[in-house]
């Protein structure tokens, strides 16, 4: 194969991700080379439980033989996971297992021309306490990129982008500044320049509900609306700040492409009610392209073979070119 590889870590074993996995590689033909990181035995313990019957070829970390990998099989990397049991419980025991399968990947992706990583949800109560907020600071420190990065949940009808990810709301007003929503939006800007050659729409909603507050000085005076002005006057595309309660109506979100939020759960649950599982996360601003299904480990449903795979398609299909 002459066409770039995706590389996939498996992350949280006690996940629905290679369920999704599974189903993703048996309905969808992507034609890039997909190499997953992951444990060969917990793969095949998990291909016995949900009936599935999949070869697969090993291959080596060191030297990638892009002419051996065929995508009727799985192409893994076998990283070792010690487990008692065939499925347990999500704890830290399995940290050292998803940051090996990570550091495998980014030096695959340093070394060789990859078109770019998709991972399974890992816990952030586990694996990223005490590290970063989410995968996506995960992998701007490791790859030396804070603060230059932004969660993109892309999906061709509408986007959303949160200032702040997985933080606590009452950490989120000292967490936003002038500076980070104009790195926000020219990291969005860019994204959607160089994939698709074309200006982004951009709405950004205010903090406060209706954008008002009854004290002085405000994150609308003193963040938002100042932010938005030096965007406008360095030619960006952008409007606001909105009432966020309003914003999401099916009138208004057809003039964007994107909606940034000032946290978390005040975009992306508007965009999970409009498109289910219709979206995938995207990390800008790091020297390769990464994207993820838009959910979590959801392990109460591990073994019940429900899961719907649509969000790891549509991530593989964004990076098959």
């Amino acid at each position: 194969m002459n066409k770039k590889p995706i590389i996939v870590v498996a992350g949280e074993p006690y996940s629905i991700f290679l369920e999704i996995f599974f189903k993703s590689l048996k309905t969808t033909i992507i034609k890039n080379p997909i190499i997953l990181i992951g444990s060969q035995k917990l793969i095949t313990k998990q291909m016995l439980r949900l009936k599935y019957d999949f070869n697969i070829n090993l291959i080596s970390e060191y030297k990638l033989d892009f002419s051996l990998i065929d995508n009727k099989k799985i192409n893994l990397i076998d990283v070792n996971f010690n487990f008692k049991k065939t499925f347990d419980k999500i704890t830290s025991k399995s940290n050292s297992y998803i940051n090996k399968s990570f550091e495998i990947a980014l030096k695959l992706l340093k070394n060789n021309k990859c078109a770019g990583l998709i991972n399974g949800p890992v816990s952030k109560k586990h694996f990223l306490k005490g590290r970063t907020l989410g995968i996506t600071e995960y992998l701007a420190k490791k790859t030396n990129k804070n603060h230059e990065v932004a969660m993109l949940i892309y999906n061709k009808k509408l986007s959303v982008s949160p200032i702040t990810t997985h933080l606590a709301l009452k950490d989120v007003p000292r967490k936003i500044s002038k500076k980070k929503i104009q790195i926000h939006v020219k990291l969005i800007n860019d994204f959607y320049k160089t994939n698709f050659n074309k200006k982004p729409k951009i709405a950004i909603t205010g903090l406060n509900p209706h954008c008002e507050s009854n004290f002085d000085n405000s994150e609308e005076k003193q963040v938002i609306i100042p932010a938005i002005k030096k965007l406008k006057q360095n030619k960006f595309n952008v409007d606001g700040p909105y009432p966020a309660d309003t914003i999401f109506i099916k009138d208004f979100i057809k003039k964007y492409d994107v909606i940034i939020g000032m946290y978390h759960d005040q975009v992306l649950t508007p965009m999970k009610a409009l498109f289910n599982f219709d979206a995938i996360n995207i990390t800008l601003g790091l020297a390769f392209i990464r994207v993820s299904p838009d959910h979590g480990p959801n392990s109460s449903m591990l073994g019940k073979n429900k899961s719907n795979p649509k969000s790891l398609i549509e991530a593989l299909k964004f990076l098959d070119n």
